[in-house]
């Protein structure tokens, strides 16, 4: 997969994690357990899909600037690797310039 790829995916998922960390911003303090809905951070064009995470499910990933939320088989090998799964959701790990732009587009850093 060329870089300019890797870019544009990586930009694509940073917009889905700028609007998760939206969605988080506006869920009060709440039971570990309970449950809230993400949107899945894939790089796949078209995907509008939901996921279910508790609060501190989210924050474990947040706490990787180059992490990201997806539904099993959302995944992209060639521009990330799944470093977790999950009943309910992955994560991935981007790779290469797609890093960089997760790096630089971190809402957090």
């Amino acid at each position: 997969m060329d870089d300019a790829t890797q870019r544009r995916i990586g930009g694509n998922e940073a917009a889905f994690r700028k609007l998760n960390e939206t969605l988080r911003a506006g869920k009060p303090l709440a039971d570990a357990e309970q449950l809230f809905c993400f949107r899945c951070e894939c790089g796949v064009l078209g995907c509008n899909k939901l996921l279910e995470l508790t609060l501190p499910e989210y924050e474990a990933v947040r706490a990787w600037p180059t992490r990201f939320l997806v539904l099993d088989g959302h995944e992209i090998p060639e521009a990330e690797r799944v470093v977790e799964r999950r009943e309910r959701f992955s994560v991935v790990e981007k790779e290469g310039d797609g890093a960089r732009v997760a790096v630089d587009t971190d809402p957090r850093a």
